[in-house]
């Protein structure tokens, strides 16, 4: 079964930080063989925020999750835990987590990152809840956070379009007496589909040589039609089966936050569970696809926005590299 157990874990803030710089269509037209228009039929995005250089993943982390504490009143001294979702660390090691801990003077606080595709964050939301429900740890920050940029092939017009660089950051600790807070959640992966989604080389598999720098091995490669249609196999099913699990309906859920990964995915799915589009909120069409970051970026934006409030249940689902999947139920 899906559902916590133990002590009540609510959300207690929310925070993001966004790069200044702002990437049209039209700009992006001008670089790879594209359109303003084709773009936004296949995808839904518009723009997106790309980091400037020497702008690093770690910095608009610490940035996403001093806002989040600050909303959520909470020093960080108070922080038991960080984690970080990422698919695009400074380094592979010093990992981003222990940085942000540096960078925002969290003295009692682990740190660590979560890699598992664009559903790194619900990863780590997951472990969040489990490790405070469980009397582990009373705070945590949980933080999806991503600088993809850099490992763009700017070349490619399959996959320069679709990202955009940005994080966004959520504050947990022990629900107030009465407060339903985070109910389930449901992870799940698929190996055999590892390669849909891959940055080939520059690791034990393929160490950086002047092969893999010449095959343009050290960016982003993706099988888009191939991902678009795993995505519209697998989430339906799953999110049904998650739904009944969970002993929720879909029609008690105010508001859907879906990776923002492709609009015609998001509707797709939604309409296959009979539930109307417009009950999903998407930013995509401003932001792009932001990877780790991207439902914690929608999350806040909600919010702020007034779309959801206290009470209202909420639905977070992604899928990433892996194939990984999952989803997490909550009530604010």
């Amino acid at each position: 079964m899906p559902l916590f157990g133990g002590r009540r874990v609510a959300l207690l803030g929310t925070g993001i930080a966004l790069p200044d710089r702002i990437l049209t269509n039209d700009e992006l037209s001008r670089m790879v063989d594209t359109s303003d228009a084709w773009i936004q039929e296949r995808t839904g995005i518009r723009v997106r925020h790309i980091a400037e250089p020497g702008q690093l993943t770690s910095d608009l982390a610490a940035e996403a999750a001093e806002r989040a504490l600050s909303a959520a009143g909470i020093p960080a001294e108070s922080i038991d835990m960080i984690l970080v979702g990422t698919n695009s660390p400074d380094t592979l090691f010093p990992g981003v987590g222990p940085k942000v801990q540096g960078k925002i003077g969290a003295p009692k606080a682990g740190a660590c990152d979560v890699q598992a595709g664009c559903t790194g964050s619900i990863y780590a939301l997951s472990m969040a809840v489990t490790g405070i429900a469980s009397g582990i740890w009373n705070h945590v920050l949980v933080i999806g956070a991503e600088v993809l940029s850099p490992l763009l092939d700017w070349e490619d017009r399959n996959t320069c379009v679709l990202f955009g660089d940005g994080a966004g950051a959520v504050i947990l600790g022990p629900a107030p007496e009465g407060t339903r807070g985070f109910i389930s959640a449901d992870l799940r992966a698929e190996g055999e589909f590892h390669d849909l989604i891959t940055l080939p080389a520059g690791m034990a598999q393929r160490p950086a040589s002047l092969e893999t720098v010449a095959g343009r091995e050290h960016y982003v490669q993706m099988k888009g039609n191939d991902v678009f249609k795993f995505v519209n196999r697998k989430l339906p099913a799953f999110l049904k089966d998650f739904l009944e699990k969970s002993d929720l309906k879909a029609s008690e859920v105010a508001n859907w936050i879906f990776h923002q990964a492709n609009l015609r995915i998001i509707d797709g799915v939604l309409r296959r569970l009979d539930v109307d589009p417009a009950k999903a909120y998407v930013d995509l069409d401003h932001l792009g696809n932001t990877s780790a970051a991207s439902v914690f970026i929608a999350l806040h934006e909600a919010v702020e926005e007034k779309v959801l409030g206290r009470g209202d249940l909420v639905v977070m689902t992604s899928f990433g590299a892996g194939m990984t999947y999952g989803a997490i139920a909550f009530e604010l």
